[in-house]
């Protein structure tokens, strides 16, 4: 299989953006990815383990965080061919995060395919989720090419980083069961840093320079970049499942309101909104509706709050802010302006 300095060897001259950036390296990064999960002993284990993991791992998405991981150690001049194992195995944490999550929600469709858990049945598909978040650590501790001091600071930072992935879970799940309508937008901010913005953002682009040889200063500008951008990209997601184009969702439209979260959008509405209208948006997202014309429904008192808008503008805001820093401490390369494209992509993507 190629390296990963073979696969990108052309990004310098022929890719300018990030979402070209994206498309043309996903597929061959999630072979990359892919090629880290193992085989079982049995051929049991396969068919019912190691096979339909595999299947769900190869429709993987945008592979933008080990994208951003090679990215990172790039900007500060290292080899990216040693952060190979990290990259993979923060896409496998990803890959958990989603079986679980999409069965915490009791969610139907995820990239445009049925869930893990319909398709294989509830048991099978947390044993999946665990399978790959115990690939997460495994997969940098074997890796040969990595010395020992560096497999333990990669490591360390992947177990703070699900600790806190799980801590923004937490949030997110428990207010929804507990119909907790007193969540206020920097109540929202706290959930989604933990939820997404470490694993997303920061934790990509400190592990990239940590492996790359950064100074500290250099691998703390990126995780702080990360955070902000990550966090941007976590209100965009909420954005797109509310605006975005429903047949190009590519999973369950508008189940935000469905599943009754606690979005940035819904927190900033539930505080501006009249006494009849917010008590109007309480009982939909009280309800898990999923008549399209009530979801309609929700969406525009959102809009006539102006949280649809805020929201917007707080994710353009917090990446233009976030990229004039980054300026400052990471010298100029074609992987920083990459990374400057990044921020746009977060905060302006369509699915």
């Amino acid at each position: 299989m190629e390296t990963i300095s073979e696969i990108l060897k052309s990004v310098d001259s022929q890719v300018v953006s990030f979402e070209e950036y994206l498309d043309n390296y996903a597929g061959k990064v999630g072979d990359l990815v892919n090629s880290y999960i193992p085989r079982g002993t049995h051929p049991d284990m396969n068919k019912y383990l190691y096979d339909p993991l595999l299947t769900y791992s190869q429709n993987g998405g945008k592979r933008h965080r080990p994208l951003i991981c090679f990215t990172a150690c790039l900007a500060v001049g290292g080899n990216v061919d040693l952060a190979m194992s990290a990259a993979a195995a923060m896409e496998h944490f990803h890959t958990a995060a989603l079986i679980h999550d999409d069965i915490a929600d009791e969610a139907t469709l995820r990239r445009g395919e049925p869930c893990l858990h319909l398709t294989q049945g509830t048991g099978l598909a947390i044993n999946m989720g665990d399978l790959a978040l115990a690939l997460v650590n495994g997969t940098v501790m074997n890796d040969s090419t990595l010395d020992d001091a560096t497999k333990i600071r990669v490591v360390t930072e992947l177990i703070n980083m699900t600790r806190r992935t799980v801590e923004g879970q937490a949030l997110d799940i428990g207010w929804a069961r507990d119909e907790r309508y007193d969540i206020t937008p920097e109540d929202y901010l706290v959930m989604a840093i933990h939820k997404t913005a470490h694993y997303s953002g920061a934790v990509p682009l400190a592990i990239g320079a940590i492996i790359g040889g950064g100074t500290e200063c250099e691998i703390q500008a990126l995780r702080d970049y990360g955070l902000d951008t990550g966090l941007a990209f976590q209100i965009q997601d909420d954005l797109l499942n509310l605006i975005g184009a429903e047949e190009s969702a590519n999973k369950d439209f508008r189940s935000d309101i469905t599943e009754g979260k606690r979005t940035f959008m819904v927190v900033h509405a539930l505080q501006n909104l009249q006494d009849d209208q917010r008590a109007r948006l309480i009982e939909v997202l009280s309800a898990k509706e999923r008549d399209p014309k009530v979801l309609a429904e929700a969406v525009e008192l959102m809009e006539d709050s102006g949280s649809i808008e805020y929201a917007r503008n707080f994710a353009e805001n917090l990446t233009s802010a976030a990229k004039e820093r980054l300026k400052e401490t990471i010298s100029p390369s074609q992987a920083r302006d990459m990374l400057e494209s990044m921020a746009d992509w977060f905060v302006r993507r369509l699915m």
